[in-house]
């Protein structure tokens, strides 16, 4: 969206610099005045463009920062949850062995009783 909105914007930018450019040359007034607006006129056009620059950049890094903080956010999410069933899954595990210690224990009580 803000790269279809520059491209406008320049396009814009630019036609406006080459119709003033086409009248100055066109107008009865002398080389000199002229070449001095025509220089007025590009300057002004460079400032233009030079403040849309700076502000898609600013844009642009509003953009790259909002979606690098939501980035990091899910990935910490998803961490976080994994490390969560990583726990469940090793206390689960480690029931498990104890009840089959339990189970080896009275078995080899049984084994040792015959």
């Amino acid at each position: 969206m803000a790269n279809h909105t520059g491209n406008t914007i320049l396009a814009l930018l630019t036609g406006t610099a080459v119709g003033v450019g086409l009248g100055l040359l066109y107008a009865p007034q002398s080389g000199e005045k002229t070449r001095k607006q025509l220089r007025d006129e590009a300057d002004h056009l460079q400032d233009s463009l030079n403040k849309k620059y700076n502000e898609t950049s600013s844009q642009l890094s509003s953009f790259a920062s909002e979606a690098k903080k939501n980035i990091e956010e899910k990935l910490e999410k998803t961490f976080s949850n994994v490390n969560n069933k990583a726990d469940d899954m090793l206390n689960k595990l480690e029931g498990e062995l104890g009840e089959l210690r339990k189970k080896n224990a009275e078995l080899q009580k049984e084994l040792k009783k015959k």
